[in-house]
């Protein structure tokens, strides 16, 4: 059976927004994707953002070794974006990131994940280049949520 698994960016949301947006698409557990999880945007580092997750019934896992490296998000800034994706890709073929997709792609498996980075638009964020690795892995049709989207 086809699994969902959505995706999600923080940027520009208040976290009651995000957390409606994983709660209103039957999120159970986030993967939060980054490689240093901490925010300037209050609500949004990891132990803030894992309690606030416990209180509303959703799990938190940070699996580091998905994120993007330095050098490769200040290449993805400056708009490089083969800079960016080579370091992304030389990360995910470390035996560390690859126990890291396994983690991931068990979760997935189970229903309910959501991978969660930074950036509002997945086509910039490399939480979409995890997704694609997993889709590799495991039938799954990927959603990405918006923290201000209704239904």
């Amino acid at each position: 059976p086809m699994t969902t698994l959505r995706t999600i960016g923080y940027e520009g949301a208040t976290l009651p927004a995000f957390l409606a947006a994983l709660a209103r698409a039957g999120v159970t557990v986030l993967i939060d994707v980054r490689d240093a999880p901490v925010s300037r945007k209050k609500g949004f580092s990891k132990n803030d953002l894992a309690a606030a997750l416990r209180s509303a019934g959703i799990g938190y896992v940070h699996l580091r070794w998905l994120g993007n490296p330095k050098p490769g998000r200040d290449a993805g800034r400056a708009g490089d974006i083969a800079t960016y994706h080579r370091h992304y890709f030389a990360r995910l073929a470390t035996p560390e990131a690859q126990a890291a997709l396994g983690e991931a792609a068990r979760l997935a498996a189970a229903g309910g994940a959501c991978l969660m980075c930074f950036e509002r638009d997945p086509t910039h964020c490399h939480r979409t280049l995890v997704a694609n690795a997993l889709a590799e892995r495991l039938p799954v049709e990927v959603e990405n949520l918006a923290p201000d989207a209704v239904r």
